[in-house]
């Protein structure tokens, strides 16, 4: 696979999706015995598409210090099975309650909430089987793998997306302040794009003053991320979002642009893109330009 390959940043984002398309379902091993349905509902939502923003944010991360991707690959498919199965949990009557995802019914109106249950859990566990193969199959140093291990743990966690979750659900009961919803969209978004950000980095051999560079802008890029979810809420295409325009303000979802307004969101977004990309610019990054360009392509998206 070619790090840096010519063309606009949408081919090169499609190519890597392209790429991980091929690499998720190897990742859940054809030769192991295990429950069909199990199986199935796993495989059901793992490949049920999407940005796929998480495992690219690993490659490209790597790559913008002269890493070798493909040494980067398996942890690129586990951080997606992390996300992948906070959505099946997410979905969940006790949760959010909902019937689609991504324009597909979700796992448990597919398999049931106990098979979606088990599903999930399944997805969070071989994240950390999948972790390792790094080391098994492409030679990174066993302590790199153990600081990403111990790092995946942490970000996605009850100090990171678990406790984000937590917060959201709580919320429900009235969030009151910004800095309330801001601790929900850092924790619940943002930390696991900063893992996935810092585990490229790792892998590439980032040194400190990188790594907190990728920590700032994963922070400003997960936060401008979200903020940009609720304007497209409000100003989105349809048939984009897959989703009903406005819902969050029919849900009684308190957004950014409840409470700052639309315009002042907006700023937002731009200002944190801003800084996120001064903070790789100050870093003395080799190759930083994909990283410049993804925060722009994900302050412009419109879904």
């Amino acid at each position: 696979m070619n790090p840096h390959p010519a063309g606009s940043f949408t081919s090169y984002l499609k190519d890597r999706v392209t790429r991980l398309e091929q690499l998720l379902p190897t990742m859940l091993p054809s030769n192991w015995y295990v429950p069909d349905p199990l199986r199935q509902a796993m495989h059901y939502s793992l490949m049920a598409g999407g940005k796929r923003l998480r495992p690219v944010c690993v490659l490209l991360a790597c790559e913008s210090l002269n890493g070798r991707a493909v040494a980067a690959e398996p942890v690129a498919c586990a951080v997606e099975m992390i996300h992948t199965y906070s959505l099946v949990h997410d979905d969940l009557p006790a949760l959010d309650n909902d019937d689609y995802r991504r324009g597909k019914p979700t796992n448990h109106k597919v398999y049931g909430e106990a098979m979606a249950i088990l599903a999930g859990d399944g997805l969070l566990t071989h994240a950390f089987h999948t972790i390792v193969q790094s080391s098994r199959q492409f030679g990174v140093p066993a302590e790199v793998a153990l600081a990403i291990v111990e790092e995946l743990a942490e970000y996605a966690g009850m100090r990171g997306m678990v406790g984000g979750q937590a917060a959201d659900m709580l919320g429900e009961q009235g969030i009151t302040t910004i800095e309330q919803l801001e601790y929900i969209h850092l924790h619940k978004t943002g930390d696991l794009i900063v893992f996935s950000l810092r585990a490229g980095g790792r892998i590439a051999g980032a040194n400190e003053a990188q790594l907190q560079a990728l920590t700032i802008y994963g922070t400003k890029l997960g936060l401008a991320f979200q903020i940009q979810d609720d304007i497209l809420d409000v100003v989105g295409d349809e048939a984009m979002l897959g989703k009903a325009k406005g819902s969050d303000e029919k849900s009684g979802k308190v957004t950014y642009p409840y409470f700052i307004g639309l315009e002042a969101s907006q700023q937002e977004v731009e200002r944190l893109t801003r800084e996120a990309k001064q903070a790789i610019s100050d870093a003395g990054f080799p190759v930083p330009e994909r990283l410049f360009e993804l925060a722009d392509y994900l302050m412009k998206r419109n879904h």
